[in-house]
């Protein structure tokens, strides 16, 4: 299981980002003082890490983790959004910064790209098919100049079906990479996930002409 280290002491914050970790399957360990945060680094797979703390700022924390020969990465929280202050904070150390305020989708992402990243995975930076275009660093997903309006787990299963598009998907392996090892992740609640992303990509549910049924999968047909 990866685990998340959480450092952000406004429990506003802290506490929905925790529960939407635990939502995407992640462990997390929570701080709010980058003192805390520095004693309970071992295993963490990720640190997100506010640069507003209460006790050491952001930014000496970060150096601290790279002083130790430490390269897990660190996605930094900030409401300072000057280029010269994201530049100090990559600088020290940290692999990608979302400002405040930020769109929970989008944070997500950046941590999965990051958990992947740190693993070996291939990331991939946007994908196209016909007139689909999934940018998968900023979260946004777009039906020709429209951008579409998802939720986090419509845009991964579009990522899913735009990646593999032309080809049957079986219903497994799209749970699997989807929706992973969350217990919510059934057949059933594929099937509601797939009606709903028709319609937000126009097609038509009863008739569907893009996103096809198909030998117990679904394909992206452009």
């Amino acid at each position: 299981m990866t685990t998340v280290l959480l450092v952000e002491d406004d429990p506003a914050i802290s506490e929905p980002l925790a529960r939407a970790f635990g939502r995407e399957g992640y462990e997390v360990h929570a701080h709010g003082t980058g003192k805390g945060a520095l004693e309970d680094l071992e295993g963490a797979d990720i640190i997100v890490l506010d640069l507003g703390l209460p006790d050491i700022d952001g930014l000496d924390v970060a150096r601290q983790v790279r002083a130790q020969g430490l390269t897990t990465p660190i996605l930094m929280l900030t409401a300072r959004s000057e280029d010269t202050d994201l530049v100090v904070g990559l600088d020290a150390g940290a692999d990608d910064y979302v400002t405040k305020p930020f769109r929970l989708a989008e944070l997500l992402a950046r941590v999965r790209a990051q958990v992947r990243r740190a693993s070996g995975e291939a990331i991939e930076d946007e994908l196209v098919a016909g007139d689909i275009r999934v940018d998968v660093a900023a979260h946004r997903a777009f039906v020709g100049e429209e951008e579409l309006q998802l939720t986090t787990r419509e845009f991964e299963l579009l990522r899913v079906l735009v990646r593999g598009v032309g080809q049957v998907l079986s219903t497994d392996d799209i749970l699997k990479e989807v929706w992973g090892e969350d217990p919510t992740g059934t057949e059933r609640t594929l099937t509601m996930h797939i009606t709903w992303l028709r319609r937000k990509l126009g097609d038509d549910d009863e008739n569907p002409t893009l996103l096809l049924a198909d030998g117990g999968g679904y394909r992206l047909a452009v």
